[in-house]
C-alpha cells in the first residue's frame, strides 16, 4: 500500500541521505504543536486511568462531543480502522473514493464484500439488501479535499441504522474545517466518527486517534483495544494540545494562508489545482511523473498516485528555506507572502 511519508523509498531510489529531503508527501502540519515538558513518571509507569479520563474529556470538548463516554482513545486511527470491520460485522461495505487506501483491505480482511464508489448514491445502490451494511467516507476527503454537508451525513447515518448498518466518517482533516464535523452527533445509532490527532497538531509520531460512537459500541471498542492502549506521554501531550484553543485558532488561520500561497506557486508552475485542504494541495498535470522525478532529484518528496499518474499532492513547506527550495525547483518566483 502506497502512503505518504515513505522517505525510506525515496532515499533508496535517489541516493539522497535523510537530511537532504524536504518531505511534502504527507498532509501532516509542518508546524508541530510545541511539546510540553513531561514528568519522568509518564515514561516509566503504566498509563493511569485518570490521565485517560482527562484526555477523553479534553478531546470531547475540542470535538464538540456531549458525552465523553462515547469517545474512545486509541493508538492512532489506523488501529481503529483495522478493528471496525470485525467489530461491526458488516457483510458488505462501500467506500467512497478515491480516498485513503487502508479501508478497502481492512474490510476485505474481515470477510466483507467491498464496493468502491465515487458517489454516495452509487454506494447506497451497491449496499441495497446487505446485512449490516457499512458505508465509509472521509470528510474532508483525502486527497481531493471534497466535503459532504453534515446534515446529509446525519440523514445517511439514520438511513443506514434502519438496516442495521453504519456510516463511518473519517474526519482526519476536519480540524482545519470544524464546521463540517459530525462528531457532536457521533452517539447516534448508525454513526461512527474517526478523528486523528497527529495531522493537525503535526505530531503523527505520537500515534493518537479517537472514535466517537454509540455508548455500547464505544465500550466494545475499548475492550477490544485492551488496557493501556494509549501511552502515558501521548495522553499528556494530547490533553494539553486539545485544550489549547488559542493555538488551534491561530494555526487554522496560518494553514489557510499558507495553502493559498502554495496554490499560487503551483499554478504559476503550470499545474492545475484540482483539490485540497489547508494541509495539502492536489494538482493535475500530464507531466506529473516527470515533475515527481525532477522534484525528487532536488530532494523534494511529494505524493504520487500510481493509479492516477496525472495527479500529485503537495504538503506545506515547513520554513522559508523549504519554500525557496520548492519555488526554485519549480522554476517560478516565490509569492511575496510565502516563507
Amino acid at each position: 500500500m502506497a502512503h505518504g511519508g515513505n522517505l525510506a523509498t525515496a532515499r533508496a531510489r535517489y541516493g539522497i541521505p535523510a537530511d537532504g529531503w524536504i518531505d511534502l508527501s504527507t498532509g501532516i502540519n509542518p508546524h508541530a504543536y510545541p511539546l510540553p515538558d513531561l514528568p519522568q513518571a509518564l515514561w516509566t509507569a503504566l498509563p493511569q486511568a485518570d490521565n485517560t479520563t482527562a484526555l477523553t474529556e479534553a478531546a470531547a470538548r475540542a470535538y464538540g462531543v456531549p458525552n465523553p463516554a462515547t469517545l474512545v482513545p486509541a493508538p492512532g486511527t489506523q488501529a481503529l480502522i483495522q478493528r471496525l470491520p470485525r467489530i461491526l460485522g458488516s457483510d458488505h461495505a462501500a467506500v467512497i473514493g478515491p480516498t485513503y487506501g487502508e479501508y478497502t483491505p481492512a474490510w476485505k480482511a474481515a470477510g466483507a464484500v467491498v464496493t468502491e464508489a465515487s458517489e454516495i448514491d452509487a454506494a447506497l445502490d451497491a449496499l441495497s439488501g446487505a446485512a449490516r451494511p457499512a458505508l465509509i467516507l472521509c470528510n474532508p476527503n483525502n486527497p481531493d479535499g471534497r466535503t459532504t454537508d453534515p446534515a446529509r451525513l446525519i440523514a445517511l447515518a439514520d438511513r443506514l441504522a434502519t438496516a442495521g448498518g453504519t456510516l463511518v466518517v473519517d474526519e482526519a482533516f476536519a480540524d482545519v474545517a470544524p464546521d463540517i464535523s459530525v462528531g457532536p452527533w457521533g452517539s447516534r445509532p448508525g454513526l461512527v466518527v474517526l478523528r486523528s490527532f497527529g495531522k493537525f497538531f503535526g505530531l503523527a509520531g505520537v500515534r493518537l486517534g479517537f472514535a466517537v460512537c454509540p455508548p455500547a459500541l464505544a465500550h466494545e471498542m475499548s475492550c477490544d483495544l485492551g488496557p493501556w492502549a494509549v501511552s502515558g506521554p501521548a495522553l499528556a501531550v494530547g490533553r494539553t494540545a486539545l485544550a489549547d484553543d488559542a493555538w488551534q485558532t491561530a494555526m487554522r488561520v496560518r494553514l489557510s494562508q499558507e495553502a493559498e500561497r502554495l496554490q499560487t506557486l503551483l499554478s504559476q508552475a503550470g499545474f492545475k489545482v484540482v483539490g485540497g485542504t489547508p494541509l495539502y494541495v492536489l494538482v493535475q498535470s500530464v507531466e506529473a511523473p516527470a515533475w515527481h522525478d525532477r522534484l525528487a532529484r532536488a530532494g523534494i518528496w511529494v505524493r504520487a498516485f500510481p493509479e492516477r499518474s496525472e495527479l500529485l499532492r503537495f504538503g506545506l513547506p515547513a520554513d522559508r528555506d523549504g519554500w525557496h527550495r520548492l519555488s526554485a525547483t519549480l522554476g517560478v518566483s516565490l509569492p511575496a507572502t510565502a516563507g
